[in-house]
């Protein structure tokens, strides 16, 4: 089960916490949603804190990539905070490491 919580931190910038675990479902689908009605609203950085989520599976990294591209040809930035481990592990596998921005703390990300 994932949680999913966001608060805007300066104007046109967003911190999205995620917590738990991020796999094949329907929770999952929020953070697409979640980049959808951002944008909408103006909001054009993403910081997305992964520092408390314990598992990722390849269905969590899509949810990403997804909202990578919308918020890319919004001409926004996205920036990945806190990932390590098995969860930092994902994404250099997937070469992700090198399209996304990651950063070792949400304050570096800032």
């Amino acid at each position: 089960m994932i949680e999913i919580a966001h608060r805007e931190v300066a104007p046109g910038t967003v911190v999205i916490t995620l917590a738990g675990k991020l796999m094949l479902g329907p929770e999952g689908d929020q953070i697409v949603t979640l980049v959808e009605e951002r944008l909408a609203a103006g909001v054009r950085k993403f910081i997305f804190d992964l520092s408390g989520v314990t598992v990722i599976d390849s269905t969590g990294i899509g949810r990403f990539i997804s909202g990578f591209n919308k918020i890319m040809a919004a001409g926004g930035e996205m920036r990945m905070a806190g990932a390590t481990g098995h969860v930092m592990q994902s994404f250099r596998v997937s070469l992700l490491d090198k399209v996304f921005s990651f950063y070792p703390s949400l304050e570096q990300a800032l």
